[in-house]
């Protein structure tokens, strides 16, 4: 079988993180996000993933000049312009050559999902698309999907108010789709999967929701990212791998508690890092504090400085001895 992977937005959320970087190619632990995604599609019998790019391709192309990743076969098609999701699933398929049954995820989505269920139950529905359901306990900034006994989808509501959301149930960004999905996708122009086709697909009674209560996180916003990380070091997944990378660098008389240090890292005597992630080469000097904060690639946090309240430093990012940072961005985004 084969996927298209959505990896083509700017990752506006995740600034400073993604100013220079695609969000799928930002770290979780030991390896790229797109890594886990494209691998979990690879465990599920996925040989070729179409990566629909947009922002960045150059990165992806970098990262695997073979073009495998996490054992899968990669294939690349980039939009000139955004073409939004719909838009961009078409373009990857009609570019891949993709004539059958296909699943779409979105790059940013880290679930154990069971795809096979999922297909299986697309099969059995009949349907000509099929969207993976999560429960929520807030729906309002999701695509919430209320369906009947036999999962077809009644309707499909974009970011409902909370007090008005029909279901807990939201659009969890996997899709088992046919190729005759395609055919109702507007070839010029952006167009959304969510907001336009899904809900014509819903009208006409060929969508099915599959519910799922697995593993899953839209690993999109500072927040989310930083759990996506804390989860595999507490065993939220099936892979645990290991929260201090080999050759980061612990003082005897530093305090690591509940984060995440990647490779090249380094914490300094006295110094503190607590529900939080160093990016590879981050350091934090003698001292120091970082609590529930995100201290990017190569970044340095001074001697005695605090950086805590969800703040994030990006690529290089310098706090000087002695500042205080509380719930901020650096450099902040335009």
């Amino acid at each position: 079988m084969r996927a298209v992977v959505l990896v083509g937005g700017f990752g506006t959320r995740l600034r400073p993180l993604t100013l220079g970087t695609p969000k799928q190619m930002l770290p979780v632990v030991d390896r790229p996000m797109i890594e886990w995604v494209v691998g979990h599609l690879g465990e599920h019998g996925v040989d070729e993933a179409v990566l629909a790019l947009g922002y960045r391709p150059d990165a992806f192309l970098a990262a695997y000049p073979d073009d495998v990743c996490a054992g899968v076969r990669l294939t690349y098609a980039v939009e000139d312009l955004p073409l939004d999701t719909a838009g961009a699933i078409r373009f990857a398929a009609l570019e891949a050559g993709i004539d059958e049954r296909f699943l779409v995820v979105n790059g940013d989505v880290l679930t154990d999902l069971d795809i096979g269920a999922l297909v299986a139950f697309h099969d059995a529905g009949g349907g000509s698309g099929t969207i993976h359901l999560h429960p929520v306990e807030d729906p309002s900034r999701y695509g919430v999907v209320p369906i009947d006994a036999d999962g077809r989808v009644l309707e499909f509501v974009e970011k409902p108010p909370p007090d008005q959301a029909p279901s807990r149930w939201i659009n969890a960004g996997t899709y088992v789709l046919e190729p005759d999905v395609l055919e109702l996708i507007h070839h010029e122009g952006p167009v959304s999967i969510e907001r336009v086709t899904f809900p014509a697909l819903a009208a006409e009674g060929r969508l099915f929701g599959f519910q799922s209560e697995t593993y899953w996180l839209d690993a999109g916003t500072p927040a989310t990212y930083l759990q996506a990380q804390l989860d595999l070091v507490d065993g939220h997944r099936a892979e645990t791998p290991p929260a201090v990378a080999a050759d980061a660098t612990v003082a005897d008389g530093a305090k690591i508690e509940h984060a995440v240090l990647m490779a090249g890292t380094s914490v300094a005597d006295r110094a503190s890092v607590i529900d939080s992630a160093l990016l590879p080469g981050a350091r934090v000097e003698r001292g120091a504090t970082v609590r529930d904060a995100i201290i990017g690639p190569d970044a340095v946090v001074g001697a005695d400085a605090v950086v805590d309240g969800g703040s994030v430093l990006g690529h290089d990012a310098v706090v000087a001895p002695g500042e205080v940072l509380t719930d901020v961005r650096r450099p902040e985004a335009e």
